[in-house]
């Protein structure tokens, strides 16, 4: 079929296989250029592996240390006719240029949440790895079903204490506008914190040490964004931030259950990129736009690759990790200083609908966003017929 994009809001309900196979070599050409990464890891489970910063960090272990790659992700297989999820068609690239690369590389689909799924993913460990020495957590859903209870829980993107009224880029109609947010109550900030909190990955880590699957000295990380004042309102000081916040009761309590192997647990503090979940977060397309004019403009953008190559390198694995106020590995330095930041601000405070392009990379902003769905990518022929029945080698 011939695979054109179909954006409803801010999703977009189709993939191109092609062109998220081209994005994903991309992402590995640049991890190649960059050489090998001493004293990476050598066995990685990656729980979130086939999108955003969780593909990235698969694609560095692999291509940048040559470790062996276990991914968790949760995608949908196309049809004759119907595309299958950009994830799918990710996944089944990446597999396919491990393999080119003799890079051992294996796959299970299913609910990252359920205790059946991590008790697959324990026997694989057994069976082809024995250990592994880097979980990588990078699960982003909009609800979870408690392995314990069967209760289903929905997340919501909302402020803590009052409702606000903000600046809001609209991308359907590609208008500056406002947009107000109703106030959480306190079941849907604990609802929230059940889905999007530390709770589950406690839960793969204890189960992956029970197992007895741990390295010793084995190192766990989980992805966050902080943000500053302008993102606050409804991501820091919001549903979302209180979820981020129990990141950090989780990392401890890891720290402390892992303490007789030596495991060392850290949240990981990323850039703000465009992703699937960023988009569907009132401010964050506006933000982003501004980000984009100001860090690209003096050179400094870092994309999901780029965040998480240099995690690996500089953090990870490197000899002096830069940690931030709260004790998380320091990325999105770079976005967060003050001088970027007022920058920002102003973009904010004088943009309007006819001013976007002139003051917003907003441009920039939806190629990003037609790239996560294997779009917009040069050398791609979208007018040829492809096959969209794309199927993954050693999917479990």
């Amino acid at each position: 079929m011939v695979i054109k994009p179909k954006i409803r809001g801010f999703i977009c309900t189709n993939a191109h296989p092609v062109g998220c196979a081209e994005h994903v070599k991309e992402q590995i050409d640049y991890v190649k250029q960059h050489g090998q990464i001493e004293n990476g890891p050598k066995n990685v489970l990656v729980i979130g592996a086939s999108t955003g910063y969780g593909l990235a960090s698969r694609i560095t272990a692999a291509f940048g240390a040559g470790a062996k790659t276990l991914g968790i992700f949760f995608e949908k297989e196309g049809t004759e006719k119907k595309t299958a999820s950009a994830g799918w068609y990710n996944t089944a690239a990446f597999q396919q240029a491990a393999e080119e690369a003799g890079l051992w590389s294996k796959n299970i689909n299913g609910d990252a949440f359920s205790d059946e799924l991590k008790q697959k993913t324990i026997e694989t460990i057994k069976a082809e790895l024995g250990k592994v020495d880097l979980v990588v957590y990078s699960l982003a859903s909009p609800r979870r079903k408690d392995p314990k209870s069967d209760e289903v829980y929905s997340s919501t993107l909302k402020p803590i204490g009052s409702s606000i009224t903000t600046k809001n880029l609209n991308t359907s109609k590609r208008i500056i506008d406002e947009v107000t947010v109703e106030a959480a109550n306190e079941e849907e900030i604990a609802n929230t914190v059940k889905v999007m909190g530390g709770e589950d990955w406690e839960l793969w880590i204890d189960a992956l040490k029970q197992a007895d699957v741990l390295a010793d000295g084995f190192k766990t990380t989980a992805y966050t964004y902080i943000g500053k004042e302008l993102t606050w309102p409804i991501y820091g000081h919001a549903t979302i931030g209180k979820a981020k916040e129990d990141l950090d009761r989780a990392t401890q309590a890891i720290r402390e259950a892992t303490a007789d192997i030596n495991g060392e647990a850290y949240v990981s503090s990323l850039n703000a990129v465009v992703t699937q979940a960023s988009s569907a977060i009132p401010i964050m397309p506006l933000y982003i736009s501004a980000l984009f004019k100001v860090m690209k403009g003096d050179g400094t953008y870092e994309g999901t690759i780029e965040q998480i190559h240099g995690l690996f390198t500089e953090n990870l694995y490197g000899q002096s990790p830069r940690f931030d106020e709260g004790g998380h590995l320091f990325q999105n330095y770079k976005e967060l200083e003050d001088g970027v930041q007022a920058r920002v601000q102003t973009i904010w405070d004088t943009v309007d609908t006819d001013t976007i392009d002139e003051l917003t990379d907003y441009v920039g902003y939806h190629n990003e966003f037609l790239k996560l769905f294997g779009f917009g990518i040069d050398g791609v022929d979208y007018d040829a017929d492809v096959d969209a029945d794309v199927k993954i080698n050693h999917i479990l």
